[in-house]
């Protein structure tokens, strides 16, 4: 049976919920206070996710929900219907990583049932910032089933103006040796960085068999032909999927022993100024994305 556990914090408020099947050994952790994040993901007693608190999740941005834009906007300076708009900079000359990483999120709903466990949780912006002048709400919905999690965003236009956006979600999988995994993805096209991680434009780069990941470092983003990746450790392997019409995937190798960043977005850093895939929410229309992590461990 799947649970649904609401921890709160010394000041009895709602801090975390866990999604639980304890038959199973697995469960997973979602910070409020944290931006909606799933800072633990635990399958069949295998760390999938690993809870990265005291590394600091304002320097790493563990499982961040990344919007309205994802990565980097040179110099926190975007123009959008002829009026140009001013972020703050959080990641020395540029904004990195939108306005709801760090929101504290309020709960919805949550299903219990055999087979799955679900929660809602949901962020309204109320205090316009002038870098993003609009009112939006967002929705997270994560569901832990036998096979893995998914998550689904919701966001909606709340405003009477439109107003641009990409989205991104910012996980970091544990893998027990990470010189001894690899990742496999269809792509032909990776996007190209100048000295800062400003999307610049793209060239042509063949990935399709699965590459090592090494001892190399990655800070890379590629444009996916297929909607899914697969990455495989020496303990389980993981099926990234998305149900988004563009799909990117940023690649990071961060300065923590066996952890990588797969970060699925609907469109690469900068696109607020190069325009590459950015997309557009009219007022009062809702856009969604799904993104489901299967996982299999070794026998």
């Amino acid at each position: 049976m799947f649970k649904v556990n609401k921890i709160k914090n010394f000041e009895n408020l709602l801090q975390e919920i866990e999604l639980v099947n304890e038959t199973q050994h697995t469960s997973a952790k979602i910070n409020l206070n944290a931006g909606g994040s799933l800072q633990e993901l635990i399958f069949n007693g295998i760390t999938i996710i690993s809870d990265l608190e005291s590394s600091g999740y304002s320097d790493i941005y563990a499982s961040a929900i990344l919007f309205p834009f994802a990565n980097r906007i040179k110099l926190g300076k975007y123009t959008f219907k002829e009026k140009q708009f001013n972020l703050e900079k959080n990641d020395g000359n540029n904004a990195l990583h939108g306005l709801v990483y760090n929101k504290i999120f309020h709960f919805v709903e949550s299903e219990e049932s055999e087979s799955y466990a679900s929660v809602t949780i949901a962020y309204q912006e109320k205090d316009i910032v002038s870098g993003f002048p609009f009112k939006f709400s967002i929705f997270l919905t994560y569901t832990l089933t036998t096979e893995g999690i998914n998550l689904k965003v919701d966001v909606k236009n709340e405003d009477n103006k439109a107003f641009p956006f990409n989205l991104g979600w910012h996980p970091y999988f544990f893998s027990s040796n990470l010189k001894e995994s690899n990742l496999e993805m269809d792509s032909t096209t990776k996007l190209i960085f100048d000295l800062e991680m400003i999307a610049t434009g793209v060239e042509d780069s063949v990935v399709k068999k699965p590459f090592s990941i090494g001892e190399r470092y990655f800070d890379d983003c590629f444009k996916l032909n297929k909607s899914s990746i697969i990455f495989k450790t020496p303990v389980y392997f993981v099926k990234l999927s998305s149900d988004s019409e563009d799909n990117y995937l940023q690649i990071h190798t961060p300065n923590i022993k066996n952890i990588l960043a797969i970060e699925p977005i609907t469109g690469p850093a900068n696109s607020f100024n190069n325009k590459i895939d950015l997309q557009i929410l009219e007022p009062g229309k809702t856009y969604s994305v799904k993104w489901n992590i299967e996982i299999q461990a070794y026998d």
